[in-house]
């Protein structure tokens, strides 16, 4: 079922129109398949970013949208509605394009940025590492500085697209403590850069998950984004966003176990009736999409703060909460919906519980969220 929009304008709605046109021709046919035999979807992220769907809230001066957040997050919404695990990549590769974008100097946006946001470089975030997560600050992948520029060495962890990527954000220690923390645009392809094997995750399988190994790999000065020991603030700048990419993600995918579960209620009989017609299983699907309303008002509400210019960070760390506890609530509910079927993968509800799981841990586990919320009380 197609979700009633209100949209800022006609561009807007052409836009929507258009992601829903290709979601439905490109993505659902091939998500079954893919995600079963954990099988990359290539050449698609290319054809995302020949429809212009790869820099959509990025400048028109390198070739971006232009788009506002608000109408970005609902395009990333109807991608997530038909094949999650292709949304999410789209989010990451937004917020791997965020550090040059935002602290670039002209010449590094004119090298890289275009092909960027055009889609002909995939991009990927490299913050996390095995020891690192939450607690950013405890990384320990090193950028020691050389005469040629700096040598990486070190671990990173959980790289959506690693291994698959054209370049990352890539952040590594030039100093001891929490401001020696710097951002490079790494390439994918370097000496002394390799790959583990895809990690065996629960669901998101269409596009790996890597840990990535830094032997000395040699990045050129022209690669340090921003200054040495910026890097930080750098990554938080970026995560805010990206939480509400996620909130976004998790929405559509909030959505579309709703759709599936009122369709076989509308179809399934018993005791001479729809299900649907039920009272207990009427308030059920009423839940449900209170629940997904709920999380599109709180993404929608931190991205118009954004475009507006105004602080969003709490507004983003509610949106990213709210919206993958729904997707949680939602995908388990739409199971129940459908009863001993929504157990078996005959049906998607039960891929669509698997994968809303690690909606509530990336870009900030949902009890980080919490505790970012929390401290916007104390005085």
């Amino acid at each position: 079922m197609a979700v009633d929009r209100l949209l800022p304008t006609e561009e807007a709605a052409d836009l929507i129109a258009l992601t829903r046109e290709l979601a439905d021709k490109e993505l659902a046919p091939k998500v079954e398949s893919h995600e079963k035999q954990e099988l990359y979807p290539e050449g698609l992220f290319a054809l995302l970013g020949q429809a212009g769907l790869l820099g959509l809230p990025y400048s028109e001066e390198f070739g971006g949208g232009g788009q506002p957040y608000e109408v970005y997050l609902q395009v990333l919404e109807e991608l997530a509605s038909r094949w999650a695990a292709v949304a999410v990549a789209t989010s990451v590769h937004t917020l791997a394009c965020h550090p040059l974008n935002a602290f670039g100097t002209p010449e590094q946006k004119e090298q890289w940025l275009p092909r960027m946001l055009a889609g002909e470089l995939i991009g990927g975030y490299s913050l996390s590492e095995p020891q690192a997560g939450s607690d950013a600050a405890a990384l320990t992948c090193k950028a020691e500085p050389v005469e040629d520029g700096y040598r990486i060495t070190g671990t990173k962890a959980w790289i959506t697209h690693g291994g698959k990527a054209d370049f990352y954000a890539l952040f590594a220690r030039t100093a001891p403590g929490a401001h020696g923390i710097s951002c490079f645009l790494a390439p994918g392809e370097a000496e002394g850069l390799t790959f583990g094997p895809p990690e065996e995750k629960m669901g998101l399988n269409g596009v790996p998950t890597t840990a990535a190994y830094w032997d000395g790999a040699l990045l050129g000065p022209e690669r340090l984004i921003g200054t040495e020991g910026q890097g930080l603030s750098i990554a938080f700048s970026a995560l805010d966003s990206g939480r509400l990419g996620i909130a976004a993600c998790a929405t559509g995918l909030a959505q579309a176990a709703l759709d599936t579960a009122v369709a076989y209620a509308n179809e399934r009989t018993t005791f001479g009736r729809k299900i649907v017609d039920h009272q207990g299983l009427g308030f059920l699907l009423a839940d449900m999409a209170a629940a997904v309303d709920s999380a599109r008002a709180t993404y929608l509400d931190a991205a118009r703060r954004r475009d507006l210019g105004r602080p969003f960070s709490r507004q983003a760390s509610v949106a990213k909460l709210i919206a993958t506890d729904a997707a949680m609530k939602v995908t388990t509910d739409a199971v129940q919906v459908l009863g001993g079927y929504g157990y078996t993968r005959d049906f998607p509800v039960e891929r669509y519980m698997r994968e809303a799981k690690i909606m509530q841990i990336f870009e900030g586990t949902n009890q980080i969220q919490r505790l970012v919320i929390s401290r916007q009380f104390a005085r």
